[in-house]
């Protein structure tokens, strides 16, 4: 059995971030039953048509759920029937909608005493936010990630839709708390999350190192506000390796070790944390002197050796073929309407109990079968 074996989650989702905690759900074991619009369904299915024709965000998180499609509008009634047998209703739908469709947390958790509602909004069901549009890359704006991202010359979103991806583990992870609140309470609750609050929740450094000191952190592209030498370095061959420099010990033995440069420990711009941001152009220059003799081979072998932190900048397409993820055996296959999709395993790992991999679904697919169900007894 896996943990969630038993549990009927059934959502009214679209496009990443309810998509995103729903499929956490099903890999869990629970049996997820999706709500789509009849005909063209989640609207994300629309995004591209990357994989087989289909969405490559659809075929990402869509995997072991059945789709159902059902006009909310004219048949309320059929997702009643299955919230009399659910555990969890999550809905990330505009603000008001779900009140409006007779689905809102409140009526919901009357009729159902037992129901746990989980629902995602942009900013929260209240403020002056509460109606504006919530996209992606608005939210990351508003949140100020996007201030903190790119060169010092130009800002930049994050490359992958982190407010939804940050709202969509906390609603997991709620869900998750909620229902095993409900085995000691034996009631269900509300979770509320929101995009806005997600991101800004993860801007916490940021935040805290603004009120600090007055200003923000600095761009500093693949390097960090306050940290030096952090960041992505070029060896003589053009092999980019990422470094981590973290404390003085692991400075130390940098200088030596790799750069055979021990004077660089001691050296009076470089010898603290912050002097070595300070002087980041001068360190850089130094360390780049070095490693410009150096291939990436000998760069890494000499990082191994002298067990720093580094790693390598690698473009999307090598990690397609990364060692580590050949070696665990993380990637499989699964089912789609347009053909088989490889994919790589979900992150959380139960020992001996391999996490659910069902098809991704067509629109509809499972309507019929539902339906028989719902008139089985209960």
């Amino acid at each position: 059995m896996l943990p969630l074996d038993g549990i009927l989650v059934v959502s009214c989702e679209q496009a990443v971030a309810a998509p995103f905690a729903t499929r956490q759900l099903a890999e869990l074991g629970a049996r997820v039953i999706k709500i789509e619009r009849p005909g063209e369904g989640d609207f994300a299915r629309a995004y591209d048509t990357a994989v087989h024709g289909q969405s490559s965000h659809f075929v990402w998180l869509n995997r072991s759920k059945e789709s159902m499609a059902v006009d909310l509008k004219a048949d309320a009634a059929t997702v009643h029937r299955l919230l009399e047998r659910a555990d969890v209703f999550v809905q990330n739908f505009a603000p008001g909608a779900a009140e409006r469709l007779g689905l809102g947390a409140a009526d919901l958790r009357a009729r159902y005493p037992r129901l746990i509602t989980c629902s995602i909004s942009g900013y929260g069901p209240d403020g002056p936010y509460r109606d504006a549009k919530a996209y992606d890359l608005l939210i990351q704006s508003e949140a100020g990630l996007v201030s903190v991202t790119g060169s010092a010359e130009e800002p930049a979103k994050a490359g992958i839709p982190a407010a939804d991806i940050g709202a969509g583990m906390y609603a997991f992870s709620g869900v998750l708390a909620a229902l095993y609140d409900r085995e000691r309470t034996g009631a269900g609750t509300h979770v509320e999350i929101s995009l806005f609050d997600a991101l800004v929740e993860w801007m916490g450094f940021p935040l805290q190192y603004t009120a600090g000191t007055g200003a923000p952190p600095p761009r500093t592209g693949t390097s960090h506000a306050a940290i030096a030498p952090y960041g992505t370095f070029r060896a003589g061959d053009g092999v980019e390796v990422v470094l981590g420099i973290q404390n003085e010990r692991e400075w130390t033995a940098f200088c030596s070790g790799v750069l055979g440069r021990p004077d660089l420990a001691v050296d009076p711009r470089f010898d603290t944390g912050a002097g070595r941001v300070e002087h980041r152009p001068a360190l850089h220059a130094e360390i780049d002197a070095v490693l410009d003799g150096l291939t990436g081979s000998q760069l890494v072998d000499r990082l191994a050796d002298a067990r720093i932190a580094h790693g390598r900048r690698r473009e999307v397409a090598e990690v397609l073929d990364h060692p580590q993820l050949a070696a665990r055996d993380r990637w499989v296959t699964v089912d789609s309407p347009g053909g088989p999709v490889r994919t790589v395993l979900p992150p959380i790992t139960l020992p001996g109990r391999p996490p659910r991999l069902d098809p991704i679904p067509g629109v509809g697919e499972h309507t019929d079968a539902i339906l028989a169900w719902l008139d089985e007894p209960a």
